[in-house]
């Protein structure tokens, strides 16, 4: 079936999931790819996949301090008759001992030492007495032939993949990929975008503060989600509700991003230039999404380049929930992220208000039973411009279209929410 454009779906009330499929027409592809030094490619995303050079670990090694000897299997009959060995010599990390180990001959060994010939399993240093070249070993009968050795390959086997394309780098795929040997790895080029917000009464922090004023909280969460999603945001400040100032900064943003975003301003009403401004540069449709909170929304493109535009709610949490089901989902197509965002379920312990035919993103706060099954209770009060109920949740529970309202002891889908630690 084909998923109709953004600007074709007339003035009838959108679902959350036909908007977002008709959103994602507006972006085609993964924007160039570039190679970046490993150091610099946090949180990046790889555009080709890297496969192993080599297995790592590169040799069977020993994963703990100790000597290595070789221990019969269970069938051979070990235990209490190989309590005492003889030692014959040492390996260090990156200093291997060179030799084969012969019957009732047993080396000490280091973390990461390779393990030499003739040799099968380290037993700690704790459990050993050593006396000259005698080795007496405590409670030889606990003893399992294998224990405490890192097999040649066993994190990952020469020629394997390593990343696939699509992965997002966080911090262990740094090391992983450190321990493959990429010191350059091939990724997708940051998104550039710009945000703005829009209209009389907004204020930045710091200013005088009239009767009217707003302080503006949307660009400041918009800046954070943005890098949170890993992108290179453009901010672009407060824009007055004047046409000409308006179609500058749309201009201005035009020339230098991958995608622009306003916050407020897209209602129609007298002093909501955004549709006007837009629309001199470019194509733009005013959406009535049933979803709450997150409506209205605007959706076009800008300049010869069509470079796309969506214009978010003024009320902060609305502001932020759009944010979430429609800016992200753009954002990964143009990083080529290959990773769907993470969905759980969990048992409602408070009542989440909906009604049928409209889709409800309720902030939630979870927990964890003693079975390990989730809870998540409502966070207060879920007015759209409450930003005070987003700043103690760490989900979204959402309330699909089907449902007239999630009644405790239901069992809900939740949107975990990116908290620093």
């Amino acid at each position: 079936m084909t998923t109709l454009s953004c600007f074709e779906l007339g003035e009838r009330m959108l679902s959350v999931s036909e908007a977002r499929a008709s959103l994602l027409t507006l972006v085609s592809a993964p924007l160039a790819s570039e190679k970046v030094v490993l150091a610099h490619a946090h949180g990046r995303v790889l555009a080709e996949a890297v496969i192993a050079a080599f297995d790592v670990p590169g040799h069977t090694n020993a994963a703990m301090d100790g000597i290595a000897l070789n221990w019969p299997c269970a069938e051979e009959g070990a235990g209490e008759s190989l309590a005492e060995w003889r030692l014959v010599g040492q390996a260090l990390a990156g200093q291997p001992w060179q030799g084969r180990l012969g019957p009732g001959e047993c080396i000490s060994i280091t973390t990461g030492a390779p393990l030499p010939e003739g040799a099968n399993t380290v037993i700690m240093q704790e459990q050993v007495t050593i006396n000259g070249d005698r080795v007496n070993i405590d409670a030889a009968d606990r003893v399992k032939g294998g224990q405490h050795v890192r097999m040649a390959g066993e994190d990952i086997a020469r020629g394997q993949v390593a990343l696939e394309a699509g992965s997002r780098i966080d911090a262990a795929a740094l090391g992983f990929l450190a321990s493959v040997g990429q010191a350059n790895v091939t990724v997708w080029r940051r998104p550039r975008v710009a945000v703005f917000s829009t209209g009389d009464e907004v204020t930045a922090p710091g200013d005088g503060r009239d009767a009217a004023a707003i302080y503006d909280a949307n660009r400041y969460s918009l800046i954070g989600l943005l890098q949170e999603h890993g992108v290179e945001v453009m901010d672009l400040g407060i824009v007055r509700d004047d046409y000409n100032a308006l179609v500058a900064r749309l201009v201005q943003a035009a020339e230098v991003a991958d995608l622009v975003i306003s916050s407020g301003g897209v209602s129609v009403g007298q002093a909501d230039y955004t549709k006007a401004a837009v629309e001199s540069m470019g194509r733009l449709t005013l959406w009535r999404i049933a979803l709450r909170p997150g409506r209205p929304m605007a959706c076009g493109t800008l300049g010869e380049q069509q470079v796309p535009f969506l214009g978010l709610p003024g009320n902060p949490v609305a502001c932020m929930v759009t944010f979430l089901c429609f800016v992200a989902p753009l954002l990964r197509v143009m990083q080529g992220v290959s990773q769907a965002p993470l969905r759980q379920r969990a048992v409602a312990d408070g009542r989440f208000n909906s009604r049928l035919g409209r889709t409800d993103f309720c902030r939630g706060r979870l927990s964890c039973d003693e079975d390990g099954r989730l809870h998540v209770i409502p966070t207060g009060a879920q007015g759209s411009g409450i930003l005070s109920s987003m700043v103690v949740a760490d989900c979204l529970v959402e309330v699909g279209d089907d449902m007239e309202s999630a009644n405790p002891g239901e069992i809900v889908t939740i949107h975990p929410l990116f908290r620093f630690p």
